[in-house]
């Protein structure tokens, strides 16, 4: 499709995510426009960035009665994504997920099958990928000016209190949230395949000391078909508050170290060559408001130029299945107490 037209989106899901997605249609106003909203809290909906939105209190309303939106945007909880996307899709719309893309295997699996038969697209929406520190890491990598990589240490050092899983039934739990590998650290998941390559095994633990079904810390040790080891630590139980988030790549011939709350700074970058990028390469970090980083605006012009025919989606709902597959064979590694291999052959 090739829109002449602002692209006309709709939002479903009026939550904390939600507000970088605002932002980013209004950084892109020329280009796109927010059409319809969707909520089911009346109040939410009364927000003034609404005003002159069409709202609607169920996604099967606002999908029957706006036949000419372009993308459809899912800030909901994660075990509504698939249900959502799949119902989208039926109706012959694009549209862009949050992450994680599913809390099932199976269920992203299902995604990817009903786009393609629809020949939509879908998004899936890795906005780390976007933030300066990580593309100079991943043009580094992608150089190979650290030879061969020999270990990996990812870092989550965060707090969530029992009040942030009170806000609301679902958050918390497996069918609709995922605990804090699922939730809270995906990202930091998604790096392990898109920085090093694809994961060839996993054995991992996890831990609960909120009053939540989920965990709310968990270890990971990872094994890469390229040979390089490495391990992942993740917790919500930081106090007294966000600490970290983190990771650190040692190579035959370089070490980096991202951290800062959420890989915002460039904290250690050494090779044994040099690029002309490595003097200002400290002006790289920045400043954050939040651990979501600032990577969403970036990721709408991907979108954009995809809708407009101008360029390939850099993340669909294929590369969101690499990141869910690591995330679910973690958490059959915890509960089994086994080492998995990947792929999993279900």
């Amino acid at each position: 499709m090739n829109y002449k037209n602002k692209i006309k989106i709709g939002l479903v899901g009026c939550g904390r995510i939600s507000k970088k997605h605002l932002d980013a249609i209004k950084f892109h106003s020329k280009l796109i426009s927010l059409h319809a909203v969707c909520d089911i809290d009346k109040t939410v909906l009364s927000n003034n960035r609404f005003n002159g939105v069409t709202k609607y209190l169920s996604i099967e309303d606002m999908l029957s009665h706006e036949s000419d939106l372009d993308l459809v945007v899912l800030c909901t909880p994660s075990g509504l994504h698939p249900s959502q996307a799949i119902l989208c899709s039926k109706y012959g719309l694009n549209t862009m997920t949050e992450k994680p893309m599913a809390t099932r295997w199976k269920d992203g699996l299902k995604m990817i099958s009903a786009f393609d038969s629809a020949k939509r697209h879908l998004f899936v929406v890795k906005q780390n990928r976007f933030n300066p520190t990580l593309k100079i890491l991943k043009q580094a990598i992608d150089e190979n000016r650290f030879g061969k990589i020999n270990l990996v240490q990812v870092n989550v050092f965060w707090t969530r209190g029992q009040e942030y899983y009170d806000q609301a039934d679902w958050r918390g739990t497996w069918e609709f949230d995922g605990g804090a590998l699922m939730n809270q650290a995906s990202h930091y998941i998604d790096l392990l395949d898109w920085l090093i390559g694809p994961v060839e095994k996993i054995q991992s633990m996890v831990s609960t000391s909120r009053n939540i079904e989920v965990e709310d810390t968990g270890v990971m040790n990872v094994k890469w078909r390229c040979g390089a080891l490495g391990s992942v630590s993740v917790t919500m139980l930081t106090f007294p508050e966000n600490l970290e988030g983190s990771i650190t790549i040692l190579g035959e011939n370089g070490s980096v170290k991202l951290g800062g709350v959420a890989v915002n700074e460039i904290q250690h970058w050494n090779f044994k060559d040099s690029r002309d990028y490595d003097k200002n390469i400290f002006d790289k970090s920045y400043s954050i408001d939040s651990v979501y980083g600032n990577g969403h605006i970036d990721f709408y012009s991907n979108v954009i130029d995809v809708l407009q025919g101008k360029e390939k989606p850099l993340i669909n709902g294929r590369e969101g299945l690499k990141s869910l597959e690591i995330l679910i064979a973690a958490y059959l590694a915890a509960r089994d107490g086994k080492t998995l291999s990947l792929p999993l052959d279900f």
